[in-house]
């Protein structure tokens, strides 16, 4: 078995799902390399290229991280599910509690699963979804004050906002809004 492929097994890296299954001699189970059943013994361990390729061989699939279902594993699906949630309520004043609660899962878990597999929290996640809204609102909506933006993308106040987006963004909104009407204006004399 190739070195690289044992490692994503034995330190469950969700990178190598879809790319790969391995099947466990023993129970005749199979899984995705990110499962975080119980580390099976190398000699113990088939390698296969797809889903059916391990059940022609005679192995089921695992119940704990369904290769078989999702081509996301469980964390990637969840995540992917909490970041649907945050992209279509960011406005509202949105807490990791009510993100967990319309999933189904506990916030330590959905936190803790959010990091590792985005590499970011959640809360980072979603000050990102904010800043990249209020940019869009910033650059269409130039007549619109920069506080009820501020507001409608889901800030608690503009102090809050701008300092956000300082430091995302490396300016201030209304430094930024007049870059874009500037760039703008440049793009319209061009033409």
């Amino acid at each position: 078995m190739d070195e690289s492929l044992w490692r994503a097994i034995v330190r469950c890296e969700p990178t190598f799902d879809g790319q790969f299954f391995y099947g466990v001699v023993t129970t005749r189970v199979f899984c995705r390399p990110s499962c975080r059943s119980r580390t099976p013994r190398p000699e113990n361990v088939r390698i296969f290229t797809s889903v059916d390729d391990a059940i022609a061989a005679g192995f089921r699939p695992c119940k704990r991280c369904r290769p078989d279902e999702d081509p996301l594993g469980p964390d990637e699906a969840l995540v992917e599910c909490a970041k649907r949630v945050m992209d279509r309520l960011y406005s509202a004043p949105l807490k990791l509690g009510d993100i967990a609660r319309e999933l189904a899962v506990s916030p330590y878990h959905l936190h803790r699963v959010f990091r590792r597999v985005a590499g970011t929290p959640p809360a980072a996640y979603l000050l990102q979804t904010r800043v990249e809204a209020a940019k869009k609102a910033l650059a269409t909506e130039c007549g619109r004050p920069i506080t009820d933006i501020a507001l409608a993308v889901g800030f608690r106040s503009s102090s809050h906002f701008s300092t956000t987006f300082r430091r995302i963004v490396g300016c201030s909104p209304s430094r930024y809004r007049a870059l874009h009407v500037r760039s703008q204006a440049e793009q319209e004399v061009a033409r």
